[in-house]
C-alpha cells in the first residue's frame, strides 16, 4: 500500500495578547495616523467578517482547488458609493490561493474561476470597516470585566496637532 503525506502550509501561529497589543499600536502610529491625514478622516483600523460569511468562502475556495487564501491590504477609491463612510478607507481583500511548487520553493497563486462569461477572481470584500462601523461599546460592568480587552488602545502623538486616543 502507498501512503502519501501531505505536508503542511501552516505558515502563522497563535500570538499573544502583548504581541496583538504591540503590532497594533506600532501600525496606528507609523501608518494609521499618517494615513488618516492624508484622507482627511479617521481610517479604518479594523475589518470584520462573521464566522459564516468566512466559513462560505472557505468552501467555495475548497471547492475550486484552494488550500490557502491571501489577505490583500486595499483601499476604496474616493468616489466609492455603494457603502456609506467607506470611500478612501483601507479595507482587506481575502483571495482564494492554491500552492504550487516550483523549483525555486512554494509559491500561492490566486485562484481564478469561470462562470460563462470568463475567468474571474475567487475573492471576497466589503467587510464591515472600523471606522465607521464600530458598533457600540456594552454597557459598563465591574472593572475585573473585560469586554473590550483594551487590545491595541493607544495615544498617538501627532506633535503640533495633538494626541490622538485610539
Amino acid at each position: 500500500m502507498l501512503t502519501i503525506e501531505k505536508k503542511s502550509l501552516k505558515v502563522g501561529k497563535y500570538v499573544s495578547t502583548e504581541h496583538v497589543d504591540t503590532v497594533i499600536k506600532t501600525y496606528k502610529q507609523e501608518r494609521w495616523v499618517h494615513n488618516s491625514e492624508r484622507i482627511g478622516k479617521e481610517d479604518s483600523l479594523s475589518v470584520w467578517y462573521s464566522i459564516e460569511e468566512l466559513e462560505e468562502f472557505m468552501a467555495k475556495s475548497r471547492e475550486n482547488g484552494g488550500d490557502g487564501i491571501r489577505f490583500y491590504f486595499a483601499a476604496y477609491p474616493e468616489n466609492y458609493t455603494e457603502k456609506a463612510g467607506f470611500a478612501g478607507r483601507q479595507t482587506l481583500v481575502l483571495v482564494a490561493t492554491k500552492s504550487k511548487e516550483l523549483e525555486t520553493g512554494v509559491t500561492n497563486k490566486d485562484i481564478y474561476i469561470h462562470d460563462g462569461e470568463g475567468a474571474k477572481i475567487l475573492a471576497y470584500n466589503t467587510g464591515s470597516i472600523c471606522p465607521p462601523l464600530c458598533g457600540k461599546p456594552p454597557k459598563p460592568k465591574p472593572a475585573s470585566a473585560d469586554d473590550w480587552g483594551d487590545i491595541g488602545v493607544t495615544i498617538v502623538d501627532r506633535g503640533e496637532k495633538g494626541l490622538t486616543v485610539v
